[in-house]
């Protein structure tokens, strides 16, 4: 059943997904090749674009064009977003998706021809180097292209894959294996707004003492408490592979990375968007722990489509967006460690939550 927003018809029916926002769409792409655990995720914007803005707090980060984001300069919407492993090898996937764009018409216009444009595609990379053993595969132009297209031949409000795709395919959360999640809300108001998250964390996603995902605590339903048997048994396998992954020689150092995107239909100026992007760390900030250390990247753009104005004689109808922002991003980490599969090769061994708790 489907209720009707007097303002824009009936409601479709909700994914829990970014795609919840209408008219954005993400396309996932996976770097092929043995010894290849890396991938691209692309979040595409509506014909037009969408008001953008980023907020960096990770120590370590990897990003393109956020400069351009910056409220006091010229661009104002933006058509894609690029969230993609590889470190900074891995940028190279927005030069793909810039070129299809291109392609297509879109991006700023910067001559009296609509062929003459020059597409703005933010992006940030998370560290999954040589997780799959090859140190050498990671995404480029191609991968980027691949998750592009994906994006556009999507249907509008379908679901999007969570776990191990995309931008997640080599992620890790601590010692579990992460991913993509995605979630999203539809207030009173008729706002929706929704999040999506590439969850690759030098912190922990997993309170040590119980078992509970940490996100869960502020999910607004009752945390799932594992049983003090189903826990003790996980600590034991964590340590076990710990010590396996240290006696094989430990690997690469923990250089991780969250990067997400925070959508709404609501009508933002880049300012307020900026200050979505920025809020909505909080909601990173309750799932992972620590966050935003030096050797993290932690980066949130925001994206608002226009749809639906704030209403002009509410002077913090901002205030239920940007809560709305922190509790679906909060929410999308959690449902990325829980969409995980755990895998274990050259690159180490990350059981995942569900090896370790069940469903």
């Amino acid at each position: 059943m489907t209720r009707e927003d007097p303002r824009r018809g009936p409601e479709p029916p909700r994914m829990d997904a970014l795609t919840d926002v209408a008219g954005i769409r993400v396309g996932h792409a996976r770097v092929a090749g043995e010894g290849a655990l890396s991938g691209t995720t692309v979040v595409l914007a509506p014909e037009g674009g969408a008001v953008a803005a980023v907020d960096v707090r990770g120590g370590g980060p990897g990003t393109r064009e956020t400069d351009a984001l910056d409220p006091r300069n010229l661009v104002q919407r933006v058509d894609a977003v690029v969230l993609t492993g590889g470190s900074a090898y891995g940028l190279d996937a927005a030069s793909g998706v810039m070129a299809w764009l291109e392609e297509q018409g879109r991006g700023v216009r910067v001559g009296p021809r609509t062929d003459q444009v020059v597409p703005v595609v933010p992006a940030a990379c998370l560290f999954d180097l040589g997780r799959g053993g090859d140190w050498r595969a990671r995404p480029d132009a191609s991968t980027g292209r691949a998750a592009v297209m994906a994006a556009a031949a999507s249907e509008s409000g379908a679901p999007v894959a969570e776990g191990a795709v995309g931008a997640g395919t080599g992620a890790v959360a601590g010692q579990l294996k992460g991913g993509i999640g995605t979630a999203s809300v539809r207030l009173a108001s008729g706002v929706t707004v929704a999040a999506l998250a590439a969850v690759n964390a030098a912190g922990s996603a997993l309170d040590p003492r119980t078992g509970v995902l940490y996100g869960e605590y502020g999910a607004g339903e009752p945390p799932a408490h594992p049983s003090p048997e189903a826990h003790s048994e996980a600590l034991r396998r964590l340590a076990r592979a710990q010590e396996a992954h240290e006696a094989a020689g430990g690997g690469v150092p923990p250089f991780n990375t969250t990067i997400a995107v925070v959508a709404t239909d609501a009508a933002l100026v880049r300012a307020q968007a900026q200050k979505l992007a920025g809020t909505a760390h909080d909601g990173l900030a309750r799932a992972v722990r620590p966050v935003h250390l030096l050797t993290d990247g932690d980066t949130v753009f925001a994206l608002a489509t226009g749809q639906l104005p704030l209403a002009p004689e509410n002077p913090v109808a901002l205030n239920e967006i940007l809560a709305a922002g922190a509790d679906t991003l909060a929410r999308a980490i959690v449902k990325a460690v829980r969409a995980a599969e755990g895998t274990e090769g050259p690159g180490g061994a990350f059981p995942s939550y569900t090896d370790l708790y069940g469903g």
